[in-house]
């Protein structure tokens, strides 16, 4: 069985046709069926009362992410010499509190009454 370029490749060309017409008839009777199911599960939803909420179909824009809350700043308890404030314990203490605390003073002396 000798073949030639041309002949295998007119078989590849009538081969890709009849894939694309394949192709072409599998996405009709696709969107046949799909046709079908949407108007079976509306009836389902419409007999048993189901909410978008029901089947989790909340929506949400896409790409969007859950916004969280800016933590909220503590209150300030303590005033420094030039009116600086801090909270107390959260985090290093400002300079001002350890060179006071360093030159001999307490925090009682710079709380905010």
């Amino acid at each position: 069985m000798a073949s030639t370029l041309a002949d295998i490749n007119s078989q590849i060309k009538k081969n890709e046709e009849h894939i694309a017409q394949l192709r072409a008839q599998a996405e009709e009777l696709r969107n046949h069926e799909r046709a079908g199911v949407i108007d079976e599960l509306r009836q389902k939803i419409a007999e048993y009362g189901l909410t978008a909420s029901d089947l989790k179909l909340t929506t949400r824009a896409a790409g969007k992410r859950n916004v969280v809350a800016a933590p909220v700043k503590a209150a300030a308890k303590y005033r420094g010499p030039t009116g600086e404030t801090w909270s107390g314990g959260r985090g290093r203490k400002p300079r001002w509190v350890t060179e006071a605390l360093a030159a001999g003073k307490s925090l009682s002396d710079y709380e905010i009454k």
